[in-house]
């Protein structure tokens, strides 16, 4: 068995102070193939100190030269990209396919996108053309906390930590304990390419001990959180005392909205894929199909074959298919959530309770689509974080807003309609921070992040940088800027 249980701290490689094993399951089969350690608080100072420490030469390094380094970095990712992925789909279940061409290919291209933004973000301007002596200067925010999610682990990561360092900031990472051999990886990535000691920090732990230390560190200017809204709420409290600044993207329970005059058999289809994409474990997945009326029946035929067509298999197998969730935890509260689906009424039609066929070990579910739900059960409110679908009709825009928004969470929601006019007016009354339209890609530096308790903040693009800088502003500054 794999053992990895030092922590990367001020560029080296260094041991917990206080040894705490903890095993890395392998979801697809229930056995454990690593053992990492959980950290404390002491290891916890010992990493803020370093970033601390580091902190000023690294702000005083030019751009270039940071860019220089982030460059250095996406080349070494990018040379060892399979590596990442097989990471990644042994630690949280992503079948190898979706590891190397979603999950890995994710954090290669954030990297290659904050550079192109970093190339072009002005950090000194006028604050307008006509204040020649009124400057803005942005800078870095100092000590970052990061903290990120087990369903995306590179995407999270390197939507965090590049922006950080590209801007000056340094970083101490806690990715989660129950994913964390890629992250893992990426120090390595980030040790080969040479950054400050000190710089790039990572310490493994639970979030009751490493992160509310972590949060709660009065050397800690920022926490950057990815995960639950119950603990971005835990964090946002423990920052508190410290009045440090806390960005939060959190859950997700998106509205997919379907007009009549939309393309039923694609728009149905892309909506079940999506939902059931990554195992269902996506905070942006549209895990509501909402259907107008009159084509009600035909998107449950739809969305049912759907469901019955989806593979299921083992994580290191090519494919389409769909792997394990990620742990015991995570499959028992799908299994409760679907059995609190039936209970409360709703019509199951695809999928159900308990295992595919052929699987009697792993963490392995059924894609599942429930129809007539109603949107005050709990499958219609919770998020499920498996491949779950609740399917509901409406009669009339009023009533598709007024649902879709009816949620604790503001994060994606979808429309589908033949008349764009209509989709763009249904877009902006939909309270969420983002909208996609028939099924239209998102721009790689598009801000990422969402509106109520699906968080604050975005990540991506100048968006992203931004969530990491102080805006000084300079007046009398009568000169012309370096």
């Amino acid at each position: 068995m794999l053992r990895k249980t030092n922590f990367y701290i001020n560029g080296t490689w260094t041991p917990p102070m206080v040894p705490n094993d903890f095993d890395v399951i392998n979801p697809a089969t229930e056995a454990p193939f690593c053992v990492i350690s959980l950290g404390s608080s002491h290891d916890v100072n010992k990493a803020v100190a370093a970033a601390k420490n580091s902190f000023e030469v690294w702000n005083d390094t030019p751009i270039e030269e940071r860019i220089l380094k982030i460059e250095k970095l996406a080349e070494i990712y990018e040379l060892r990209v399979e590596e990442m992925a097989k990471a990644i789909s042994m630690e949280m279940g992503a079948p190898i396919d979706l590891a190397i061409n979603a999950q890995a290919a994710a954090g290669l291209g954030h990297i290659k996108s904050f550079i192109r933004v970093l190339r072009e973000f002005k950090f000194e301007h006028r604050l307008r053309d006509n204040t020649p002596d009124e400057f803005l200067i942005h800078e870095p925010v100092g000590v970052c906390g990061l903290i990120t999610p087990w369903n995306w682990p590179m995407n999270q990561v390197t939507m965090k930590v590049v922006p950080a360092l590209g801007v000056g900031c340094t970083v101490v990472l806690k990715p989660s304990e129950i994913a964390p051999m890629s992250s893992l990886l990426f120090a390595e990535f980030m040790e080969e390419a040479g950054f400050l000691n000190g710089v790039f920090n990572l310490v493994n732990g639970d979030g009751p001990t490493v992160g509310e230390a972590i949060g709660s560190h009065p050397d800690v200017d920022m926490i950057s959180f990815t995960g639950s809204t119950k603990v971005g709420i835990a964090l946002t409290r423990s920052s508190a005392n410290t009045v440090k600044r806390v960005a939060l993207e959190m859950g997700g329970k998106g509205a997919n909205i379907i007009f009549a005059d939309a393309n039923i058999p694609e728009a149905v289809k892309r909506g079940a894929i999506h939902c059931f994409n990554n195992t269902g474990q996506s905070c942006n997945a549209p895990t509501r199909m909402l259907v107008e009326r009159s084509v009600y029946d035909k998107a449950l035929e739809i969305a049912s074959a759907t469901a019955k067509s989806t593979a299921v298999g083992q994580p290191n197998e090519h494919g389409t298919h769909i792997g394990p969730l990620v742990s015991e935890t995570q499959f028992n509260k799908v299994q409760g959530l679907i059995q609190s689906g039936i209970d409360e009424g709703a019509r199951l039609i695809a999928g159900g309770i308990g295992r595919p066929d052929g699987f009697n070990i792993g963490y392995f579910v059924q894609a599942t689509v429930f129809a007539d739900v109603d949107n005050a059960m709990r499958i219609a409110r919770e998020e499920i974080f498996g491949p779950v679908l609740s399917i509901m009709p409406f009669d009339n825009e009023e009533e598709a807003v007024r649902i879709s928004n009816d949620t604790r969470y503001g994060l994606t929601n979808y429309v589908q309609s033949g008349d764009i006019a209509r989709a763009q007016r249904i877009a902006r009354r939909l309270r969420s921070g983002m909208v996609v339209v028939n099924g239209a890609s998102r721009h790689s530096e598009s801000p990422f992040g969402g509106y109520k308790q699906s968080g604050k903040g975005r990540e991506g693009g100048i968006y992203g940088l931004e969530e990491f800088l102080e805006i000084k502003a300079v007046s009398g500054w009568n000169t012309p800027i370096l």
